[in-house]
């Protein structure tokens, strides 16, 4: 024997002494890895449409809390042609990210059952 571990014959041995084959080192396929089988394509679509969907939330947040502030006067004329133009280059970023990913608004916003959509559908 010139290296640590058993020889072929013996790990044969030792397979047919407790009654398996060589059949047990295959991955055996379960009906959970076929529902699992998915191409990479609709993996990535499915993650686009996750992390869009966080970013679409987060965006709306922004925007309550900008028109919150502009309503009560807290913010000042630059500030709020600053905020503006951030949250119109931040909307049409999420057009373009929504069309390179074959995404519609609608396929943004998850159903949370009886709690209704995640995003407004005004």
């Amino acid at each position: 024997m010139t290296g640590p571990g058993p020889r072929r014959d013996e790990a044969a041995d030792l397979a047919a002494a407790l009654g398996e084959t060589a059949a047990w080192r295959a991955p055996r396929v379960t009906p959970l890895d076929r529902r699992l089988a998915v191409d990479q394509d609709s993996v990535e679509r499915g993650l686009a449409s996750l992390v869009l969907t966080v970013i679409e939330l987060l965006r709306q947040l922004m925007e309550r809390q900008a028109l919150r502030r502009v309503d009560l006067g807290d913010l000042t004329e630059e500030q709020i042609e600053r905020v503006g133009t951030t949250l119109m280059a931040l909307e049409e970023q999420m057009t373009e990210l929504r069309q390179y990913f074959g995404l519609a608004p609608e396929d943004l916003n998850l159903d949370l059952g009886p709690l209704g959509p995640l995003l407004p559908t005004d």
